[in-house]
């Protein structure tokens, strides 16, 4: 089967914790089902449209079984099909498939809109018997009920609706069905967690999230740093035709515009939480970036399956998988001759493109921890008919940059290694916070906030938050079949 994608978004994505399902975006239409008497799609029938899809556009499709159980649920169905799926000792097997119930809600969150409180957390058991367990909040989002309740980055929840956290019941209490929560919080006393008699109250609510989180500039050491925290690739929010607006391209791009004005000559780009997103606001965001680029520079490459490279050589001729960079009047790359970006293993997909895209025209630091090490894209599926209701996002792609440069499937190792600290986390824009400190010293040689030691850092996170967003949080989007 044979859907044309052309001009529409295509996207890379990571899936996380499998406790929970997480989405990206590029919508192709699926074979029109058989449905039953009722007009409902049976299982057998939802397991065809799967099968024929992936048949078609799945990057592996050669490894796909040839005998497969269609009585499986279409969930278990789906993952019965990816390549190599519980092999760790394979580097290559698909991490980064996936599948969900509804692909309205697979999109909506592809484009930053979902329901929530507004704020993304790690999990931590809070001593040594690994027994109790709190939430340390990473980040709230400006606007939301989390943020309108006066909670902020650092704050730490020990109890949700008067229940104490543990390793048994946080899912429950942090992920169930109800929209009020009433969070009770902790402080560090001496080094010890205590809980305190504060508590806030949070009614989740449907949310648009504005990707850009922060943006500001600083002057030291003789140096302008542009500063800007970007959360997810997301040109803007949903449209109800289906298609995206570009508020968000557009707001990077007044951004940068600022920066140009002010004479930004260094640059720290903070994507420590983002997941990805879609392939175009990549190339919006490395085209305000990248030194000596022009519309004839290549950003990124791709490489798709047999079947679907020869069906789209012969439509729409050779270089369809290349993307090059975008002319952009508020490129700031003529003052630049490096960019640090932060990165933790919450760094995922098209933020890793944009360090994998740059390198060939610029120095590109990372400070922080090691990326996840998607490599990979995908596309989101879904069946336009709308009898069924499902939505999936196979790997149909793998990237590389100018230079030709696809191995990163271990992550990008920091140029320079700083761990959050699992509490009491300083406010973005901070410059004692940690990772932007070590930023601010590397570019001016002044240092902020005495450098963190490992001894003071961190202990392993259960859970992460950002892990049940759109595709594990794992997103890469982009335009054509891309």
């Amino acid at each position: 089967m044979k859907t044309s994608i052309f001009g529409r978004l295509a996207l890379i994505i990571a899936v996380g914790s499998p406790l929970f399902l997480s989405s990206c975006k590029e919508t192709t239409d699926g074979v029109m089902p058989v449905t039953s008497s009722t007009g409902v799609a049976t299982t057998s029938e939802v397991n065809d449209w799967i099968l024929s899809n992936m048949k078609y556009n799945y990057f592996w499709t050669d490894k796909i079984p040839a005998s497969t159980d269609k009585t499986l649920t279409p969930d278990q169905y789906f993952l019965s099909l990816l390549y190599d799926r519980n092999n760790t000792a394979n580097s290559d097997r698909d991490r980064f498939s996936w599948i969900q119930p509804s692909a309205d809600d697979l999109k909506a969150s592809l484009s930053g809109q979902s329901k929530t409180t507004g704020m993304e957390y790690k999990l931590y058991y809070r001593d040594n018997t690994q027994t109790g367990v709190v939430a340390s909040v990473i980040y709230v989002l400006p606007g939301s009920p989390a943020a309108i309740a006066s909670i902020k980055r650092g704050d730490i929840i020990s109890k949700v609706n008067g229940q104490s956290l543990t390793g048994t019941n946080y899912q429950d209490l942090l992920q169930s069905n109800t929209d009020s929560y009433t969070f009770g919080f902790a402080s560090l006393v001496n080094g010890t967690l205590t809980d305190n008699t504060q508590t806030k109250q949070v009614t989740a609510l449907v949310f648009q999230q504005d990707p850009v989180l922060l943006d500001t500039t600083y002057t030291i050491g003789g140096k302008t740093i542009g500063y800007v925290v970007y959360n997810q690739f997301i040109p803007g929010a949903l449209k109800t035709d289906g298609t995206t607006s570009n508020t968000y391209d557009l707001k990077l791009d007044n951004i940068f515009g600022k920066f140009k004005q002010k004479g930004v000559n260094e640059l720290v780009l903070d994507l420590r939480y983002n997941r990805g997103g879609y392939v175009s606001s990549a190339t919006n965001l490395a085209s305000l970036i990248g030194r000596n680029i022009d519309a004839s520079k290549v950003f990124y490459t791709q490489k798709w399956n047999s079947t679907v490279t020869a069906a789209y050589n012969k439509d729409y001729g050779v270089g369809w998988n290349t993307k090059n960079f975008v002319p952009k009047a508020t490129n700031i790359g003529g003052n630049l001759s490096r960019v640090y970006v932060l990165t933790t293993s919450s760094t995922a997909s098209a933020s890793e493109l944009i360090i994998n895209g740059l390198r060939p025209f610029m120095t590109v630091n990372t400070i922080g921890t090691t990326t996840v090490g998607k490599n990979v894209g995908s596309i989101t599926i879904s069946d336009a008919s709308g009898k069924i209701k499902w939505g999936m996002q196979p790997i149909t792609f793998k990237s590389a940059n100018a230079q030709g440069f696809t191995d990163y499937a271990g992550g990008f190792t920091p140029t320079i290694e700083v761990k959050e600290p699992s509490y009491g986390m300083k406010a973005f824009g901070d410059v004692t916070e940690v990772m932007l400190s070590e930023a601010i010293f590397q570019i001016s040689g002044t240092r902020m906030a005495r450098r963190a030691t490992s001894t003071e850092v961190t202990q392993p996170s259960l859970f992460s938050s950002i892990d049940s967003k759109a595709g594990g949080g794992n997103m890469f989007i982009s335009g054509k079949p891309f």
